[in-house]
């Protein structure tokens, strides 16, 4: 299928595992461009996850659907070539290795780019290329927890009971600040006629994504009041009709909490003793959710209550799972979840796509998820090899296939 996405035509190599490197090779698929994974012979790590059916996992499905796949183990005499002459078709580069591991195999950014000057090139790793930390190993809870992201949610629930978050901020974060600067690079190069080097340290993207860094490393002491709009102690409260639901806007800060009394119509509130200041309202804050319960329950439902919330500038989301977002009337006319299949028949649902262009109309359920080495053939005879070259290849272990995807009919296979 001829895509008219914004990418289209561009060639990505991605040499990533897990998720950071993944995440920004599936965002440059969904703009539109041909994205070819290069996997070793163990697999990428996230092939191992659950749910698993022979070697797709969700998570894997999720981050590498519509990505083709050529698995080759460069510790094989021969191998380098193949790598090199695909590296040398590509308009985007995208590793996540510790620095310095692919210069043993010629693949680092000057070896290629010696070949391909047009070649944008992204490394994304914990604390970049250089400096005193680029060689440790980082995941997102080690990065979190090093860039003060652990320590700021430990401080906000006023505990010392240290937790890491559920989710890998930095690396989905850094998976797209790495994606931003290659569109950058990609525009910069139709002036120059050159590709350039991208260095993502995860380490820079938290602190770059962190609204509160500016607090963090000011010496002024605001003692109770509250810093910034939302996100900070924003109240969960229960509608009309028993729903809970989220308000950005802290009941404490100076800022928001005459939001509530606009929408309650209480300026009284205003000259109450309790609510004078935010240190008063945080030691008076049980009472004053009360307020705020007791009058949301005066409204005959959410939608009521939601457009005088509204009318004050205050939102209010429901706390919803996941599975019941993915079904909801938005989730459907949006487009937010799309199936994605292997070729044994295995399904998940993923995210869709988060954009819509008005010029680019696409179907959302046109990815596969590709077994290890399933477009071996496909993607070798387009760099020019032969057939026979081909089956030597797979002869001497230069290839390799996962047994499901050397016999299966994968999507565009020859």
């Amino acid at each position: 299928m001829t895509s008219n996405l914004p990418l289209a035509g561009i060639k990505v190599v991605d040499f990533s595992r897990v998720l950071a490197g993944p995440h920004c090779g599936k965002t440059l698929l969904d703009l539109g461009a041909d994205v070819v994974k290069l996997e070793p012979p163990g697999g990428d790590l996230s092939r191992l996850a659950f749910p698993n059916d022979g070697g797709v996992s969700g998570y894997y499905a999720q981050q590498n659907a519509g990505k083709r796949n050529l698995s080759v183990d460069l510790t094989v005499p021969g191998a380098a070539e193949v790598a090199h002459r695909l590296c040398q078709t590509a308009d985007v580069i995208v590793e996540n290795f510790r620095p310095g591991a692919l210069a043993a195999f010629g693949l680092d950014y000057e070896s290629v780019s010696a070949r391909n000057p047009r070649v944008v090139y992204a490394s994304i790793s914990g604390y970049g290329q250089h400096g005193p930390w680029r060689s440790r190993m980082a995941y997102a809870p080690t990065v979190q927890a090093e860039t003060g992201l652990t320590a700021t949610t430990a401080a906000h629930f006023g505990t010392d009971n240290l937790r890491s978050d559920s989710l890998s901020h930095a690396d989905v974060y850094s998976g797209l600040h790495a994606a931003i600067a290659i569109l950058a690079c990609l525009a910069q190069r139709e002036r120059t006629g050159r590709g350039q080097y991208v260095d993502v340290a995860m380490a820079a993207v938290m602190l770059s994504i962190n609204e509160r860094v500016h607090v963090e490393l000011a010496d002024d002491d605001l003692g109770d009041e509250r810093p910034i709009l939302g996100a900070v102690d924003g109240p969960f409260l229960t509608g009309p009709g028993g729903e809970r639901f989220a308000s950005p806007m802290s009941l404490v800060g100076s800022m928001s909490f005459p939001s509530y009394l606009a929408a309650m119509r209480r300026g009284d509130l205003a000259d109450d003793p309790r609510f004078l200041t935010p240190e008063l309202r945080l030691q008076h804050l049980d009472e004053l959710r009360r307020i705020v319960q007791d009058w949301i329950f005066t409204f005959r439902d959410m939608a009521t209550l939601d457009a005088q919330m509204d009318e004050a500038k205050i939102a209010t989301g429901q706390v919803r799972t996941v599975r019941e977002f993915a079904d909801s009337d938005w989730s459907s006319a949006w487009g937010a979840v799309r199936t994605v299949a292997s070729s044994s028949g295995t399904k998940y649902r993923i995210p869709g796509r988060p954009w819509h262009f008005a010029d680019s109309a696409t179907p959302m359920d046109d990815q596969f998820v590709p077994r290890q080495g399933e477009n071996n053939t496909e993607i070798l005879a387009e760099l020019g090899f032969s057939r026979e070259e081909i089956a030597e290849m797979a002869r001497t272990g230069v290839i390799v296939a996962s047994a499901a995807a050397a016999t299966a009919e994968g999507p565009g296979e020859s």
